[in-house]
């Protein structure tokens, strides 16, 4: 059900865990989980074969390969100590830029995998994956079927590698589930993506999650929100399965 591979990119050697369902046989369609800024740990890894155990071959890679090893961090104290201050070192090695430059090694892992369905793949992303899950269906419009943003930072800013600007290319369905009070994703953010999606003609639904705050997806995160995040797994397999099985 959980095996941890090792990926080849242009930058190095990435760490990757990859889930099949506990039932069953495949081959299955393919989804990707681009992690959220605390990195991979316990919690991160159950979400992993949530999704799996829902019919998904899924691929959780660490994007802070390029950092090195490191040892799974406790939200609670990140976030005490000022998540940029904690986590600014270790975010400066990804971005939305190398990590669709990583997602090529990733959609080649799937396409060597006999129990891989075929087809387009799933991807969804937490925090700051929530802007590369949509920049990969930007990126890779002919392999990213459905893209999901659940409280994802930095959407729609004025820098050169913002996901919004990448709406022309997409042809993916695109969920993006916001959180309330969001410094990093202020309206002004979801004013500009939601203009540039509608512009494109991409099929998307934008939600704000009332009362849920940035980070309510995360069980071990102090705000975890447990009836959002369970709306947040209906609604993401909702969406993979009426994309990917069809």
């Amino acid at each position: 059900m959980h095996e941890t591979v090792q990926l080849q990119t242009r930058d190095g050697t990435c760490t990757a865990h990859a889930f099949t369902p506990s039932t069953g046989a495949g081959p299955w369609p393919g989804a990707i989980i681009y992690m959220d800024g605390i990195g991979i740990r316990p919690s991160l890894l159950a979400m992993g074969q949530r999704l799996a155990d829902a019919g998904y071959l899924v691929l959780l890679p660490d994007l802070y390969y390029r950092w090195g090893p490191y040892e799974p961090l406790d939200p609670a104290a990140v976030l005490a100590a000022g998540a940029r201050r904690s986590l600014g070192p270790m975010m400066a090695t990804t971005g939305n830029g190398p990590a669709a430059a990583d997602t090529a090694a990733f959609l080649a892992w799937f396409d060597s995998r006999a129990d891989f369905a075929g087809g387009r793949l799933g991807a969804t992303g937490y925090c700051m994956g929530g802007g590369m899950a949509l920049t990969a269906a930007g990126t890779f419009p002919d392999r990213i079927g459905a893209a999901a943003s659940f409280h994802g930072g930095s959407l729609a800013t004025d820098r050169p590698d913002s996901p919004h600007l990448l709406a022309p290319q997409m042809t993916a369905r695109i969920y993006v589930g916001a959180a309330v009070d969001d410094g990093s994703y202020p309206p002004e953010q979801a004013e500009r993506l939601t203009a540039a999606l509608t512009a494109a003609g991409v099929d998307y639904t934008h939600e704000t999650y009332e009362g849920a705050l940035h980070g309510w997806t995360m069980p071990d995160f102090p705000i975890y929100q447990k009836d959002a995040a369970e709306r947040h797994w209906r609604v993401l397999i909702d969406l993979f399965d009426n994309t990917l099985k069809r």
